[in-house]
């Protein structure tokens, strides 16, 4: 008792680090592998096309890319041999509501005509559901100083061939 030190006792420390692992867990909800892959399947099956499957080297493709981009949240696609989608945000944007971004271009696709709406982008979405992309990899990074998020998902073999119709 008279080291100078405080003691502190393992029932009041063991409260705090099941919160902190809470909130850790919170934190990284919806960025999983099996959560971009829901996500995507999710779209996938409204338009009556098969599943992805998760692929590490794809995955792998995309995280050395974000990571290529962490200084300055870089919106510019890879130009890699994978399909790409790209998003950004300035707060910390999860990897869910990034795909429920692309697939809500779905309003401004036309698949009668295969175009999107007059001056609309719907391109992100017709990738998400591409029927012969089956392979996905996604990665998340916070960066520019942890002032925003990018997320790229890559899409193997990739989509959005002109005159070819995603489904």
């Amino acid at each position: 008792m008279g080291s100078g030190r405080p003691t502190v006792s393992l029932v009041t420390l063991f409260p705090c680090v099941i919160i902190g692992l809470a909130m850790l867990q919170a934190s990284n909800a919806q960025d999983s592998p099996q959560d971009f892959l829901n996500a995507h399947n999710s779209a996938r099956a409204e338009v009556g096309v098969g599943q992805m499957t998760w692929d590490d080297k794809v995955a792998s493709y995309a995280q050395q890319y974000a990571n290529s981009h962490i200084g300055d949240c870089s919106m510019v696609h890879s130009g890699g041999p994978y399909g790409e989608n790209l998003a950004w945000s300035s707060g910390d944007l999860s990897g869910t509501d990034a795909v429920r971004m692309w697939v809500n271009e779905k309003a401004d696709y036309d698949y009668g005509s295969n175009t999107c709406a007059s001056g609309k982008v719907c391109g992100h979405y017709t990738q998400v559901v591409w029927r012969n992309s089956v392979r996905l990899g996604c990665a998340k990074v916070r960066c520019n100083n942890n002032k925003g998020t990018l997320i790229g998902c890559n899409y193997d073999p990739r989509g959005n061939y002109v005159g070819q119709k995603p489904y």
